[in-house]
C-alpha cells in the first residue's frame, strides 16, 4: 500500500466495543483501536471516565487506505449504527463518554465531514447531536478493551455488526456531465431513455437474457448501480434485478404516466431514468423486482473491473 494513501479519522458512537467490531469489517480499514478522546485530563482510565467525570469520549482510532475506501463512504457507515439525535447516549449506555462525535486530524477532512452532516441532517427533523472537532488528545484503552468482540464473542454490543455488510458507494467519485455532452457521447436510445424518460423494447435490447459476471453502471456517470449476483430471469423482456448493489444509489418517483401508479426508479448522481420497480419479484429475494432499461446502464466485466476502478466492488458480484 502507498503510505501516502494512508490515513486516519477518530469515531465516537457509543461503547467503543461494537464500534471497533463493526468498522474493522469495512473493506479498506487497515486497522481500529479503542481509545479516550478528547477530555479533561491525561492519560485517563476507564474508571476515570466512569466515576470520575473526566469528559472523554469513548472513541475508535481508523487507520484507512483512501485508495479503497474513501472518508465519505466511512462516515456513511458510521451514521448506519449511531442515532445522530441523541445527545450522550447509545443503545442502553447514558453519560458523556458515550457522545457521539468525528474527531480529525487533518484539516482537509473538515469538507467532506461538515457536508455529511448536512446531508444526514435532511433525514431528521430534530438537530443532529454528532460533534465535530480537531482531536486534541487520544489515548488508548486497556488492553483487555482491545478487540473486546473477538475475545468475547457474546459480549455486549449495542449496533447490529451486519450492517457493515452492505456495501456503500461514494457519491463523489462521480458527476453528471453537461447535456451537450451527453448527447455526443450516448446513443440516441440511450440519451431518449435516459434523460428523456422513455422505454427501450421489450426483447429487443442488449442485456434482457444476459446473466455474465459483472455489474452495471449507470450508463451517463458510470455510478455503480446493480450486481449480476442479483439479476434473475423475470421473462419481462428487460433486465430485472432484485436489490440495487447498494441502497443509496437510486431515488425513486411516484409515476402516473400511465393509467396505473408506478415506482419510478433514477440513478442518484446522474438523475438518469433507468425503469421502475414492481412487487412481483422473487418473495425468498425480499419480493421485489427493479425492471431496468438496457439503454440505461453498461456492463462492466468481471474481468473489467480493476481496470476500470472498480475493483473494491469485486467481492459483490
Amino acid at each position: 500500500m502507498n503510505n501516502n494513501a494512508l490515513n486516519e479519522i477518530y469515531l465516537a458512537g457509543g461503547c467503543f466495543w461494537g464500534v471497533e467490531a463493526y468498522i474493522s469489517r469495512i473493506n479498506g480499514v487497515i486497522d481500529v483501536t479503542s481509545g479516550y478522546a478528547n477530555g479533561n485530563t491525561e492519560n485517563p482510565t476507564y474508571e476515570d471516565l466512569i466515576h470520575k467525570n473526566s469528559g472523554h469520549a469513548e472513541t475508535v482510532r481508523v487507520s484507512y487506505d483512501s485508495n479503497i475506501v474513501t472518508l465519505y463512504t466511512l462516515l456513511t457507515y458510521y451514521f448506519r449504527i449511531i442515532d445522530p439525535t441523541s445527545l450522550n447516549k447509545q443503545g442502553n449506555d447514558f453519560g458523556v463518554q458515550y457522545r457521539t462525535g468525528i474527531y480529525y486530524t487533518d484539516d482537509s477532512d473538515l469538507k467532506v465531514i461538515e457536508a455529511k452532516i448536512k446531508e444526514e441532517q435532511e433525514k431528521h427533523s430534530k438537530r443532529i447531536q454528532v460533534e465535530v472537532y480537531r482531536l486534541e488528545h487520544f489515548y488508548l484503552a486497556e488492553e483487555y478493551h482491545q478487540d473486546y468482540l473477538d475475545k468475547n464473542p457474546n459480549g455486549y454490543c449495542h449496533i447490529d455488526l451486519s450492517v457493515a455488510d452492505t456495501i456503500v458507494i461514494d457519491p463523489n467519485r462521480y458527476f453528471k456531465l453537461s447535456d451537450e455532452i451527453l448527447r455526443k457521447t450516448l446513443t440516441e436510445e440511450q440519451y431518449e431513455v435516459t434523460q428523456l424518460n422513455e422505454t427501450e423494447r421489450a426483447f429487443a435490447n442488449e442485456y434482457w437474457n444476459k446473466f455474465d459476471k459483472g455489474i452495471y453502471v449507470d450508463v451517463a456517470t458510470g455510478e455503480p448501480l446493480f450486481a449480476s449476483i442479483d439479476k434473475f430471469e423475470s421473462s419481462c423482456g428487460w433486465p430485472s434485478f432484485t436489490k440495487p448493489i447498494s441502497p443509496d444509489v437510486l431515488v425513486f418517483r411516484n409515476d402516473d404516466t400511465i393509467t396505473m401508479l408506478r415506482t419510478e426508479v433514477r440513478s442518484r448522481v446522474g438523475d438518469s431514468h433507468l425503469g421502475h420497480v414492481f412487487n412481483d419479484g422473487p418473495i425468498e429475494k425480499g419480493g421485489l423486482r427493479y425492471c431496468i432499461n438496457s439503454a440505461s446502464i453498461k456492463f462492466v466485466s468481471v474481468d473489467e473491473m480493476k481496470e476500470l476502478g472498480y475493483e473494491h466492488l469485486i467481492n459483490e458480484i
